[in-house]
């Protein structure tokens, strides 16, 4: 059955209309947001389907290619879907954004609904005031650490721009498990070093992982 051809009172739109978006089921709410369906299928059924085949977390942890082989998904619907996403990650961390950073679970907690998804490595600075509140975060580099990648310049340069007085260094682990490589010693080493230097605190390094975190100033060397 094709939406138009549905009563009225019972089409998302409408339902949205009158009673607001709390009263929508999980399809509905994805239907609105796709908008068509398929010649063959209407927004309503391709939503059902698409929840029951793959769920709503894993729709939302796919990337965009993957999302454009399943049925149904072009590549408008895929950057639909990510768009929602991204703005929900943004929204939690803006929530967060002035907040005071009293200890590495506060970053994890910043950090980690942005991370948790990633498939590679994010290396991240979170800049703070003297009184240890967030004044801002800056994305360094994506895909494996390499100290020669991880340039001091890169990492100080959104810091001194923002006039902050200590930063604290973070990246993901996509396998799950925050245990520090070498490397990731070696950079938070190098990093504290030059920190140190030119006045500006390296406060901490927190290493992000599936659930749990490791961080420098209290597991470190």
């Amino acid at each position: 059955m094709r939406i138009a051809d549905m009563p009225k009172q019972n089409r998302p739109r409408e339902r949205f209309l009158k009673h607001g978006p709390e009263v929508l089921s999980d399809s509905e709410l994805f239907a609105i947001l796709l908008r068509i369906g398929t010649i063959n299928e209407n927004v309503i059924d391709m939503s059902n389907r698409l929840i029951n085949e793959h769920g709503i977390n894993k729709l939302f942890d796919c990337s965009l290619k993957e999302l454009q082989q399943i049925k149904g998904i072009g590549p408008a619907k895929a950057m639909q879907l990510l768009t929602i996403n991204e703005i929900s990650k943004r929204r939690i961390s803006s929530l967060t954004q002035s907040k005071k950073i009293t200890c590495a679970e506060d970053v994890f907690n910043h950090f980690h609904q942005k991370l948790k998804d990633k498939k590679e490595e994010h290396f991240y600075i979170l800049m703070l005031n003297t009184q240890n509140n967030i004044i801002g975060e800056q994305l360094i580099s994506k895909g494996i650490l390499d100290a020669s990648i991880i340039h001091p310049r890169e990492v100080f340069r959104p810091a001194i721009r923002n006039a902050s007085s200590k930063i604290i260094l973070v990246h993901n682990h996509p396998s799950g498990d925050p245990t520090p490589s070498s490397e990731d010693l070696d950079i938070t080493e190098k990093l504290t070093s030059t920190g140190d230097e030119i006045g500006i605190s390296v406060l901490d390094s927190i290493i992000v992982g599936d659930g749990k975190w490791w961080n420098w100033k209290e597991k470190g060397e």
